[in-house]
């Protein structure tokens, strides 16, 4: 699932090449992955791009039509949804239901990008709006760490009292913005915690090393993906990973092997001898450690 970084870079590359261009077509080859009816998505045809932001996860295409609304194409890549971009948009015919392409987007300059989704779960979602904040996932979305960034304090109050895992925590995006699986294990990493760990039992010195994990984490990773364009990113977020996607390699720091833990839809890594004392985490949701 693209996370901050990648959506961050995402939204650098897009609003670099799409302002002040004019969308000239606007093809829906999903209906499901279409959420909005109002205003249609035949608006945004002939309407300016003002520039292009980021809400958590979320990318914001911000436009201006002919009668001088503002209107917003946001949208959220899922699991397994990616932004396709052509310099040069292909001419071919899209047939729904024959096609990973969910919504084709074409601009005056010749230029485009397909939305597209791997596999039969269909999560991808694309909400056309007047403001970004009726889309229910960004009106529940939590503080942003990085813009601005999240001070010590602020971070500390956001943890205080709360009885769950840090993973899950850090992942929650009504609590944080822009963090997903594969970050919070990086992040928990760097910071030296296990993901079992229960956020409001964290002391000072935790709170204060995650804190700095979770910045200086995210800040690296949006630097390697600012400028790339979208047919890279996806390689740039593996190669910079330390445990995410790393089970059976060796730890970058000490050495030891990089376990996983598996639940229903996805799993979690980390490295025993770094976060959890050199015990195994127990494969299985509800566990803490080995005894």
């Amino acid at each position: 699932m693209p996370e901050m970084p990648e959506v961050q870079g995402l939204v650098d590359y897009l609003d670099d090449r799409l302002t002040s261009r004019t969308i000239t077509k606007a093809t829906v080859a999903s209906i499901a992955a279409l959420k909005t009816f109002d205003p249609p998505i035949d608006r945004l045809v002939n309407s300016t791009v003002r520039g292009v932001a980021r809400h958590g996860k979320f990318i914001d295409i911000i436009t201006v039509t002919g009668d001088g609304d503002e209107l917003h194409l946001v949208f959220h890549l899922a699991k397994a949804g990616w932004l396709r971009w052509y310099d040069a948009l292909p001419a071919t015919v899209i047939k729904p239901g024959r096609t990973p392409i969910a919504l084709r987007i074409a601009f005056d300059d010749g230029a485009g990008f397909d939305l597209t989704e791997a596999g039969t779960k269909k999560s991808l979602a694309v909400y056309v709006t007047r403001d970004p904040q009726t889309v229910p996932g960004i009106a529940r979305l939590g503080p942003d760490p990085l813009y601005p960034p999240m001070s010590l304090e602020d971070f500390r109050a956001l943890l205080a009292g709360r009885r769950t895992q840090i993973k899950g925590l850090l992942r929650d995006q009504s609590i944080i913005g822009g963090i997903g699986n594969a970050y919070s294990d990086e992040i928990l990493h760097a910071a030296k915690l296990s993901p079992y760990a229960i956020a409001a039992t964290l002391g000072d010195d935790d709170t204060a090393r995650l804190h700095q994990a979770m910045i200086e984490t995210l800040t690296t990773a949006i630097s390697v993906a600012s400028g790339k364009p979208p047919a890279e990113l996806k390689d740039a977020k593996r190669a910079g990973m330390s445990v995410h996607a790393q089970a059976g390699k060796p730890c970058p720091v000490c050495g030891d092997t990089v376990r996983s833990v598996f639940f229903a839809d996805r799993s979690l890594e980390y490295c025993p001898t770094c976060q959890t004392g050199g015990k195994p985490l127990a494969d299985r949701r509800l566990s803490r450690l080995l005894k």
